[in-house]
């Protein structure tokens, strides 16, 4: 009987026991469930923009090329809204900055690119004196210059070039040779290419500036006749040139 006792005691306190961890097992907190992950932020959008050339001349055009990513609003000053990518000609009056501005849920990114306009040249003053023609094309005409083995008008002769083309255009009576010359370097034939290609691009600049085309011959002098004759570069550089020859 003492035994039966004992049992069921010790039952009664296990059921107690147990009783206890469920209770306070069922009062302890919820562990709250992690957090969801925020989404990505807006990527910030990209801009370039770029002019082609970079320098004209006064009336001249030039091509705008822009490029942008992430962006949903796009435009350039003075243009007005564009596509997120593309190309425009302009034609400045003024040198001018052109700046883009992009827009998009990342941010915003401008982008600039200069044009320079050259002036326009400044015709010579109308003379009055007794100097003939002649002497006047003599004193007023100036060569134009090229880099070694090109024949484009490089830019630190456009000057030279509007103030040829000017001249020309107060004398409309004037017709002209041009003359291309090439340094000693290379051989015969291709030097007298090379002349060609210079008095044609002289030629043509001239008829871009207004100068009727049938003023004006053109030949090829290669460095048969070189106006300095030592073999170095500031030599060299003065026989590559074209040269204005006043036709009587």
């Amino acid at each position: 009987m003492k035994h039966a006792t004992a049992g069921m005691k010790r039952w009664s306190s296990l059921t107690v026991a147990l009783g206890a961890i469920l209770f306070f097992g069922a009062c302890a907190k919820k562990v709250a469930p992690p957090a969801p992950t925020p989404p990505p932020s807006p990527t910030a959008p990209t801009a370039s923009l770029s002019a082609n050339p970079n320098t004209v001349d006064a009336g001249q055009p030039t091509t705008l090329t822009w490029q942008t990513t992430n962006a949903t609003d796009v435009s350039i000053d003075g243009i007005g809204p564009v596509d997120a990518s593309g190309t425009r000609q302009v034609t400045p009056t003024d040198s001018t900055t052109y700046h883009l501005i992009a827009k998009g849920a990342g941010g915003t990114q401008d982008a600039t690119a200069r044009v320079t306009v050259n002036a326009a040249a400044t015709p010579p003053p109308v003379t009055t004196s007794n100097a003939t023609e002649e002497e006047l094309f003599s004193q007023n005409v100036k060569d134009i210059f090229f880099d070694y083995d090109k024949y484009d008008v490089r830019a630190a002769d456009q000057g030279s070039l509007r103030a040829d083309a000017a001249f020309l255009q107060q004398h409309a009576n004037i017709h002209i040779t041009i003359e291309g010359h090439c340094d000693e370097r290379g051989s015969t034939e291709y030097n007298l290419a090379l002349g060609t290609s210079r008095a044609d691009a002289v030629k043509n600049a001239l008829i871009q500036a207004g100068i009727s085309g049938d003023r004006i011959k053109t030949v090829t002098m290669g460095k048969e006749k070189p106006f300095c004759t030592e073999s170095n570069e500031s030599c060299w550089q003065q026989n590559r040139r074209g040269h204005f020859v006043y036709e009587r």
